[in-house]
């Protein structure tokens, strides 16, 4: 019948997209790998990690910074993780029926030229785990909360760098 809420909603729209271009909104990623950031995370090494969580954080992080082939290392990553399993579902028994898996990173990336440490910061997450009969069934789940929460935390750092990437750019006035 009317078209009237059609049109405020096309202006409503209109209106939205000029707001947000005057913003100064700009992708983090421009340029694609090409782009600033991403060549700058190029030069970044992640230190080896101890233990199981450690070496699927690495691999996790080396797998998201992805080092551009012969250019030149210019910071080292150094991250230290703290990994917990907490039971918190008891029932009237004292048997545990639920479990929560933390893992909490605190990373900081040396610039190699100095030795300075230019940023310094934690990154962390956790997951839920279901408590059941089957011992096996309960260990793989560890397992598989460990492998989802180092991709988790590795990407929560990787966007960590890429904004301290993007704001060293900036302030060199590139």
């Amino acid at each position: 019948m009317s078209k009237l809420p059609a049109i405020k909603g096309n202006i409503v729209l209109l209106a939205a997209c000029f707001l947000l271009a005057s913003c100064g909104l700009q992708p983090l990623y421009s340029g694609g790998t090409n782009g600033v950031v991403a060549s700058s995370l190029g030069h970044v090494e992640v230190e080896p990690i101890a233990g199981k969580a450690g070496w699927l954080m690495r691999n996790a992080l080396n797998d998201q910074l992805s080092t551009i082939e012969g250019s030149e290392v210019k910071y080292r990553l150094v991250v230290e993780l703290d990994d917990k399993i907490a039971g918190f579902g008891v029932r009237s028994n004292d048997r545990i029926t639920r479990e929560r898996r933390t893992l909490r990173a605190r990373y900081q990336l040396v610039r190699l030229s100095d030795d300075a440490v230019v940023l310094d910061a934690t990154a962390g997450s956790d997951a839920g785990i279901d408590v059941v009969s089957s011992e096996y069934a309960t260990v793989v789940a560890e397992e598989t909360a460990l492998e989802n929460l180092s991709v988790r935390v590795a990407d929560q750092i990787v966007k960590r760098l890429s904004l301290f990437a993007r704001e060293q750019t900036a302030d060199s006035g590139n």
